[in-house]
């Protein structure tokens, strides 16, 4: 029997929408950023290394989300791709900077898609 914590939290995730997933998935990227940087400066490079690679995983997977029809799709997956090239750096060299360098982009770019949620929200709802 599944647990029922893990049912209502499979459940919620299948009845979120884009905007709320989008969130969701921002604020994982950014908390695995941050902790791969205190693997980073803890010498815990093992540890650094998992939490890069699962945020790169997140943003393999917003390229893969990504409706090429609009014209802003090609401006975000380059973006997306200097994320991940950055963070890959970081994992390489085993040094902040690279991440301490987009996780500001990064976190303008989750308040901005949380913007444009807002303003569709209110768009279907007024």
């Amino acid at each position: 029997m599944q647990n029922p914590y893990a049912k209502y939290k499979q459940q919620s995730v299948m009845t979120m929408t884009q905007g709320d997933m989008i969130n969701l998935l921002f604020d994982e990227m950014i908390n695995r950023l941050n902790k791969g940087l205190l693997g980073l400066e803890v010498r815990d490079y093992e540890a650094s290394n998992t939490h890069f690679k699962k945020a790169q995983a997140i943003i393999s997977h917003l390229v893969s989300t990504l409706d090429h029809q609009y014209p802003v799709s090609q401006s975000l997956a380059s973006l997306y791709e200097y994320f991940n090239y950055q963070i890959l750096q970081a994992n390489v060299k085993k040094s902040p900077e690279p991440v301490n360098e987009v996780l500001p982009m990064i976190m303008e770019l989750k308040e901005a898609f949380a913007q444009a949620d807002k303003q569709v929200r209110m768009g279907h709802t007024g």
